[in-house]
């Protein structure tokens, strides 16, 4: 072989290798080419955690009843979550030097009665008058909440920032809202970690079921209809 003809062969041999260089190269993990760990799944991303927190419940004062129905349906279910799940005290902040000072007294004493007189009272100035002053209800317990911030943009999702937008990655923002109202939906961010208990099974029920089963009778529910025939089309 001459000398020619192997400088041809090792040009064709680094030809076939930069061709299969990019193949190559998608075998290889973005961290490891790039050097980022950028997390793609925005759970990674935004994840849920389990956090000491505040609940708070702004009740607005009505100058005749104290508050009307909707707001006592929120006390009373405000009360409720802090007696299951509420650490330390029922705390009210209540507003001084407004106008409304007979409809918050009244507020505040059917909050005490709904609370069975578990709340401890303290006093704040409204910064204007003249907006509503709410009596503000809090207690701490155990809450799911997005790790991260929201709202964050690193990254310019326009024409600014090339690499990020060729590199097909998602947003950082993106998920984060959906993390947040899911974490706002859970009643018990326990279930989050573990399964709750089984509850005891139905004894007389099952010993019902096994007897007809034994008896080679149908063990179902039977429901009969009392008010006579079911019409198929609807408005007949």
């Amino acid at each position: 072989m001459t000398a020619t003809q192997r400088l041809r062969r090792r040009a064709m041999l680094l030809a076939t290798l930069g061709a299969l260089a990019p193949a190559l190269a998608g075998c290889v993990s973005d961290a490891e080419t790039t050097g980022s760990a950028y997390p793609y799944d925005y759970r990674d991303r935004h994840p849920i955690v389990l956090a000491r927190g505040a609940r708070i419940l702004d009740v607005f004062i009505d100058t005749r009843s104290g508050f009307d129905e909707r707001e006592r349906q929120d006390v009373a279910a405000f009360v409720e979550e802090f007696r299951r799940y509420g650490t330390g005290t029922l705390t009210a902040q209540v507003p001084t030097g407004t106008a409304q000072a007979a409809g918050t007294r009244l507020a505040l004493s059917r909050i005490k009665e709904a609370a069975g007189g578990r709340i401890s009272v303290t006093g704040y100035r409204p910064a204007d008058p003249a907006v509503a002053s709410p009596i503000r209800l809090s207690f701490g317990r155990l809450q799911a909440k997005v790790g991260s911030q929201c709202g964050l943009w690193p990254q310019d999702l326009g024409v600014a920032d090339y690499e990020f937008n060729q590199s097909n990655q998602p947003y950082w923002n993106l998920g984060c809202a959906m993390q947040s109202n899911f974490a706002t939906q859970i009643a018990d961010p326990v279930d989050l970690v573990r399964g709750r208990q089984q509850t005891p099974p139905d004894t007389a029920r099952r010993m019902y079921n096994i007897d007809k089963i034994r008896s080679a009778s149908d063990p179902t529910t039977q429901y009969k209809n009392e008010g006579g025939s079911v019409r198929s089309a609807v408005g007949q």
